[in-house]
């Protein structure tokens, strides 16, 4: 008789403790929680463009995206102008910043792509005796985001905007205390856009 109620109090105690692990919410498995995909695990295959508009004016061009760390270009659809003339350098800085600022498309997000360009960022034409292609941003360029100011050197960097050699000349608003700077789209940059902040070398 004893035997029966020890082991009806073993099965008790057994299903006791399988209620308390399910109430606790363990289970038993051996396939690991998948808690979202790791930033490494982003593709940053360049995808075709979503944002395409037609008419006098659209043009493709590459921008260049955060993925993984690092910076790579896409391509996109923007409007540099109606005019039968080339547009000037401050025209196309123009476009290219306000594709910088857009947020990424479906597919550029499903690539892992990002932005740190915000929106306040903005860009105006040389100032006095300053070089034609030079471009002035409204905060001196040091105090743009690293990532931020990478994506524009290297946006820049394949357009009219550079100059002969492929630099970007930017300044800060105040061309009196903001001096102007070059900088270059280099592949150091483009893998660790956080070095763009320390990168410029001062324009004489």
């Amino acid at each position: 008789m004893s035997g029966r109620w020890s082991r009806s109090a073993a099965l008790l105690l057994t299903g006791a403790v399988a209620l308390l692990a399910a109430g606790c919410g363990i289970r038993g498995t051996s396939v690991p929680v998948d808690a979202g995909p790791a930033p490494s695990r982003a593709s940053c295959r360049t995808p075709e463009s979503e944002r395409t508009a037609e008419g006098a004016g659209h043009v493709s061009v590459r921008i260049y995206l955060l993925c993984s760390s690092r910076i790579l270009s896409v391509s996109r659809t923007a409007r540099l102008g109606d005019e039968k003339a080339s547009p000037k350098p401050v025209q196309v800085a123009t476009a290219l910043l306000e594709q910088l600022r857009l947020p990424p498309t479906a597919a550029e997000s499903a690539a892992g792509f990002s932005t740190a360009v915000e929106d306040w960022v903005e860009i105006s034409g040389p100032a006095q005796d300053d070089p034609d292609r030079a471009l002035r941003l409204n905060r001196p360029p040091e105090e743009i985001q690293s990532l931020a100011l990478a994506q524009i050197v290297c946006t820049f960097a394949d357009t009219t905007v550079a100059d002969e050699d492929g630099k970007v000349v930017l300044g800060g608003p105040d061309s009196q205390r903001d001096p102007l700077k070059a900088y270059q789209c280099t592949e150091e940059m483009r893998r660790n856009p956080g070095t763009a902040v320390n990168s410029g070398v001062l324009v004489s």
